[in-house]
């Protein structure tokens, strides 16, 4: 792994919230990034069904694109979010963890442009869906 790939990967497992939250980077390219997030007890919005809240899941596409837009090859620095949009699909299975991906498909001068998807164990059928905007540093 380069070294701009490690510093990002360093960067997004020292956030606390990511530690607090348990997330994990499991995978990163150029402009793209993959994180899990292991089922938590303290983090379920429903108690009656045992469903992770879905500010959990937000927190957790959120990291995700951030990090898949800091390590697109036109970014030369660090991120935040401008805009995002997340759509709910279902409710994810109690019990399982759910992994986030996302990629960084279009980056101008100063804006990245990224789309993401959670899933639990069923990969077919996704959690939620997200687009977002984010900021870029020094486009190279």
């Amino acid at each position: 792994m380069d070294k701009k790939l490690q510093v990002v990967r360093q960067f997004i497992e020292a956030i606390p919230h990511s530690k607090a939250l348990g997330m994990r980077l499991t995978d990163m390219g150029e402009g793209t990034a993959t994180i899990v997030m292991p089922y938590d007890p303290a983090l379920i919005g429903d108690p009656e069904t045992g469903v992770l809240h879905g500010g959990a899941v937000s927190a957790l596409m959120d990291t995700c694109c951030g990090a898949a837009v800091m390590s697109h090859p036109a970014n030369s620095g660090s991120t935040a979010t401008i805009a995002l949009r997340i759509d709910y699909m279902r409710a994810a299975t109690p019990g399982q963890a759910i992994t986030a991906t996302a990629t960084c498909y279009h980056v101008t001068r100063s804006v990245a442009f990224v789309r993401a998807t959670a899933s639990d164990e069923d990969q077919d059928k996704p959690v939620a869906a997200a687009t977002g905007a984010f900021t870029v540093e020094g486009i190279r």
